[in-house]
């Protein structure tokens, strides 16, 4: 009998520290204070980037590119990008598409320009 009550006592023991882990690892990997803006970016080239690619800048994850389409007028892929409030990009950021390694995915990376006027929310800018 003895040891039908150790055997309880270690299993409450493995469920408290699993929830605890669990607890921790969804408290600091889900920040929920954190809204988004659209841009949209005039690109000449969409190469693998598609609805649900990551938006990169400095390789640190700021958004992701929620439609890719093609502006009629001019033949060139227009990307629809929604990225996070805390993040704002100068009109003359550039971005193109990048590999993340041999068998990683493609993902959009932005290099941030120098100009002191911001993307607006809604404005479409010339990307590269």
């Amino acid at each position: 009998m003895r040891n039908n009550a150790v055997e309880i006592i270690l299993g409450a023991i493995v469920i408290v520290v699993a929830a605890v882990f669990v607890f921790f690892a969804y408290t600091t990997t889900h920040d929920t204070n954190v809204g988004t803006y659209d841009i949209v970016a005039l690109m000449n080239s969409s190469d693998g980037v598609k609805a649900g690619t990551d938006v990169r800048l400095h390789g640190i994850l700021i958004g992701q590119i929620t439609s890719v389409e093609m502006d009629p007028r001019n033949y060139k892929p227009v990307a629809r990008l929604s990225i996070r409030d805390d993040v704002h990009l100068p009109i003359d950021s550039q971005a193109w598409a990048a590999s993340a390694g041999v068998n990683g995915g493609t993902f959009l990376t932005v290099k941030p320009g120098r100009s002191a006027r911001m993307i607006a929310e809604g404005e479409m800018w010339k990307a590269n």
